[in-house]
This record gives C-alpha cells, sequence and structure tokens, in this order.
C-alpha cells in the first residue's frame, strides 16, 4: 500500500495519508469474514481524531457490494471511498492513479462529510447503494442506471449535484460490532423452466433467507412461487428481485407478496439484496419488519 501512495507524489499534497493493508485478495474472493474485518478496523479508525477519512482500493468485481455493506455498518459521518481499477497497472494509459488520486481528494473533502459510503471511478462519485458495475472492460463501467451520479470530480474538487436519500451509516440500525457469522443467505436466478429445486437445497445447507432475481418486475412461475412459498413456511425470509438491471420491484402485482409473506427489494440487485437481508436477519426474520428495512435502506 506505501509503494502504491510512493507513486502518486500528488496526493500529499491533498491530505496527510498513511497506509495498511487488511487484506490482499481477489475481489472475487471476498468473504463475509473480511467484511467484517474490514468494517471493524473501519470503525476503529474513523473513532480516532487523527483520521478525517478513509479510501478503499478494492477490485472492481465486487466493489459495490463491500462499498454497500459498509454503508450500512458504519458508524461515523466522516467520508469513506471505495476505489479500484478497470485496467491493470501494465496498461498504456492505466486508470489506477488518476483514480487513487480522485479518491483522496473525495475523502479530504467536507463536501463528503454524511454522504454515506462512497465510490470514486472515471471522474465521477456514486452512492454506493445505487452504483453497479455496468460493463466488463470498460473505464466507465461503475454507474448508478436508475438514479445517476450523485456527481463529478474536476481539477481535484468534488461537485455534488445530489445527494444519498436512504439511511446509512450513523442513522443505520445495523451494527455488526461483536459478530462473528452473517446468516446465510442465497440467490436464485429465475429463468424459463426453473425449478425451486436449488432453492430447496440452499435451505437445507443452512440458508436462513433467499433472494430470487426474478423475471422482469420479480415475477415468478407457477412452480417457483409455490416452492418459495413452502420454504417460507419453514421460517426463511424470501425477497423478490430482478435480473433485469434497473427499476423498481413493486409489491403484490403479478406475485400477491402480502399472501406468501414475501418481500420485495424496491430498487435494490439481487447481490445489494442479499446483504441488506443478511443485516437484517441479525435481528429478526419477520417479513413485515424486513420490508420496513427495505423502504428504507
Amino acid at each position: 500500500m506505501d509503494n502504491l501512495i510512493q507513486e502518486i507524489p500528488e496526493i500529499h499534497k491533498i491530505a496527510h495519508i498513511s497506509g495498511e493493508q487488511l487484506a490482499q485478495i481477489d475481489s472475487c474472493d471476498m468473504t463475509c469474514d473480511i467484511w467484517l474485518q474490514l468494517a471493524a478496523r473501519v470503525n476503529e479508525l474513523l473513532a480516532s481524531n487523527k483520521v478525517d477519512g478513509i479510501v478503499i482500493t478494492h477490485g472492481t468485481d465486487t466493489l459495490e457490494e463491500t462499498a454497500y455493506f459498509l454503508n450500512l455498518v458504519t458508524r461515523s459521518q466522516k467520508p469513506v471511498v471505495l476505489v479500484g481499477a478497470m485496467r491493470p497497472v501494465t496498461a498504456m494509459s492505466a486508470d489506477g492513479p488518476m483514480n487513487l488520486y480522485n479518491a483522496v481528494t473525495l475523502a479530504a473533502n467536507d463536501k463528503s462529510i454524511g454522504k454515506g459510503v462512497l465510490v470514486a471511478l472515471n471522474d465521477t462519485m456514486n452512492c454506493s447503494r445505487e452504483v453497479t458495475k455496468t460493463n466488463t472492460m470498460l473505464q466507465d463501467s461503475f454507474q448508478a442506471p436508475d438514479l445517476g451520479y450523485l456527481g463529478y470530480i474536476q481539477g481535484g474538487i468534488p461537485y455534488f449535484y445530489r445527494l444519498p436519500a436512504r439511511r446509512h451509516t450513523i442513522c443505520s440500525e445495523f451494527d455488526c460490532r461483536g459478530i462473528a457469522d452473517l446468516p446465510k443467505v442465497e440467490i436464485i436466478y429465475g429463468y424459463v423452466d426453473s425449478s425451486p429445486i436449488i432453492a430447496e437445497a440452499a435451505v437445507k445447507s443452512g440458508a436462513k433467507g433467499i433472494v430470487y432475481a426474478g423475471l422482469g418486475n420479480g415475477n415468478m412461475s407457477h412452480s417457483i412461487r409455490e416452492g418459495l412459498s413452502n420454504i417460507e413456511k419453514q421460517g426463511v425470509v424470501i425477497v423478490r428481485s430482478t435480473r433485469v438491471s434497473s427499476g423498481i420491484v413493486t409489491r403484490n402485482g403479478a406475485v400477491h407478496d402480502d399472501e406468501y409473506h414475501f418481500v420485495v427489494s424496491d430498487t435494490l440487485s439481487p447481490q445489494k439484496a442479499r446483504i441488506l437481508l443478511m443485516l437484517a436477519l441479525l435481528t429478526t426474520n419477520d417479513p413485515v419488519e424486513i420490508q420496513r428495512m427495505f423502504w428504507e435502506y
């Protein structure tokens, strides 16, 4: 980490910076255990009056998930910014150095206080709840298709054009301090002629919640609906999300959620719905209470 910082000497004109390495992994290998360690360390550092903000370097494959998890469990208004790179350091025009410079700029600016956990890539800043990786290769991959960027970073200055509307950080009810494990939640994908057998196997292996990445507005076939209904009767929480890249999953459309006691994900992607459900299950498995959380976060 220190070597990375030293390669961008301009960063030292922005803030007093020190680095540490909590994990060195491909982001495909991110785990809930590392999330809990990271959250504990972030909260420990932010509690110090010597720390004004934190930048976390992260592989882009799961960056949006780590950012949203931290958005829900960080206990401070101080800026936390996640940053990655779409091109390797060996590329002719690597984007990592500029992204890191912008991330430090964002974390050091008072305008970032109270905005929740942010993501900075390609001269833009995004809300961790809404950002997603939209392209496997391009530099402008990280976007918020429904609601757009929070703003831009130009000439070392962040320009905010909107604010996060949902609860986060110090306004969040979630607290993972002292938590050794997160409840197991699996994602099941909807497709033509799909079967509930995968969801049933997930429950047999210990899943306490299922996120269904459904068709259209989180819709499901008759067999999936009946299979998930049987699973819900076992005390497993079912959240309807969608495989569609944007839009709201609404209650009581083609699927009668009140009748089946299902929860809907609002605009959360399946992978982010899983995170919120895991944290919700730390305190309750009541679908009415969990639905309230999905409307608020």
